[in-house]
């Protein structure tokens, strides 16, 4: 697996972390290449530190290159997520590591797409032990595969133009949602971004908007319907561009399969969509899945934060469900991110987490 360092190497910590997260990959396996990364065929993850003045972003061409930005500074943030987030969305990072240097000690934090925000302690003279707890938290995320391709098929039945029950459950459910306050209002990208940035974002990613929480539904043994990805989840009306129906997923061509209208111009289901679709097609009593970006008390959890998409996520939940004393009505915590919930129903779902939420996601 390749990687490739660029940008700004020569602060306080940034030549003294290259050498160091350099010598870790190269200990683990991966292949170090010295060319510019935008020249290097197959270019897997590139680290891009950042300077002050210029959070210059990297361009990656394809969905398969790894961004982890780079950045640091010397005082605390009153509110770590809030100050580095931005700087994650405007450098087009799928990861940024920013230091916090506070003397003799410093900390790492992990902060993601998901709101994660986690950290790792560096404690002068013991380089070796804090940059493999760098390498153990990084190397698994970095290595997962996404899984967000969409294919639409404009043959989606005349029947099921404007949906049916299930949908119609589904827009219920949006509004429960919405009403317990579970889908936080996303980022502004429009805010963050230049138009041109916020395309190439899009391109890369597929994304409408950041908009947290998916929930779904089966709609027979194979197939289920699902909300969209980047749409309002208290307010999905349209058939194919809310809630869109899920055919399957191709391995051969790594994307999910989907059923939409002749007459409408789809949006991307959500990005979760593998995961459900594992989760549907390895538990036939699964009838409805609800995923939000909050936690509950004495649920099973993932161990590795992988990122929302990969093929590693939904293998890992997936696994966790078929261990559940009752697969069809699971709620598995996915570290640092959230909890996934199966249900025999929608609403065996909501009476199931009714008054157990807890907002917070604990990180670590």
């Amino acid at each position: 697996m390749k990687f490739c360092l660029l940008g700004e190497t020569n602060s306080q910590h940034g030549q003294w972390f290259a050498n160091g997260i350099t010598a870790e990959l190269v200990a683990n396996g991966f292949h170090f290449c010295n060319e510019p990364a935008d020249q290097v065929e197959n270019i897997r993850v590139v680290f891009n530190f950042l300077h002050p003045a210029n959070m210059k972003p990297f361009r990656r061409k394809a969905q398969a290159t790894f961004c982890v930005a780079i950045a640091e500074t010397d005082r605390v943030p009153e509110d770590i997520l809030k100050e580095g987030y931005p700087i994650l969305i405007r450098t087009l990072s799928n990861l940024l590591l920013y230091v916090v240097n506070a003397g003799e000690t410093f900390d790492l934090y992990f902060i993601t797409p998901e709101r994660g925000c986690y950290s790792v302690r560096y404690e002068k003279g013991n380089d070796q032990a804090f940059f493999r707890r760098v390498s153990e938290k990084l190397i698994p995320i970095v290595s997962s595969r996404l899984v967000i391709n969409n294919e639409f098929y404009r043959d989606l039945p005349e029947e099921l133009w404007n949906g049916d029950t299930i949908t119609a459950q589904l827009a219920e459910a949006g509004k429960k949602l919405d009403g317990l306050n579970l889908l936080p209002a996303p980022f502004p990208l429009e805010e963050l971004l230049t138009q041109q940035d916020l395309r190439h974002l899009k391109r890369l990613f597929g994304i409408g908007g950041l908009s947290y929480g998916n929930l779904s539904a089966r709609k027979d043994r194979q197939r289920f319907w699902m909300s969209a990805s980047g749409v309002n989840k208290g307010d999905m009306r349209v058939i194919g561009r809310d809630i869109l129906l899920v055919e399957g997923y191709s391995e051969e061509r790594n994307a999910m399969i989907l059923n939409v209208p002749p007459n409408i111009e789809p949006r991307r289901v959500s990005v979760d969509a593998i995961e459900h679709w594992m989760i549907y097609t390895r538990h036939p009593d699964v009838q409805a899945i609800v995923h939000v970006h909050a936690w509950m008390e004495g649920i099973s959890s993932t161990e590795i934060n992988y990122p929302c998409g990969t093929w590693e996520l939904a293998k890992s939940v997936s696994d966790l469900i078929r261990q559940s004393d009752d697969p069809s009505r699971a709620i598995i915590g996915l570290k640092n991110h959230g909890v996934t919930i199966t249900g025999r129903s929608l609403e065996d779902i909501f009476q199931r987490i009714e008054g157990r939420i807890i907002r917070q996601v604990p990180m670590t």
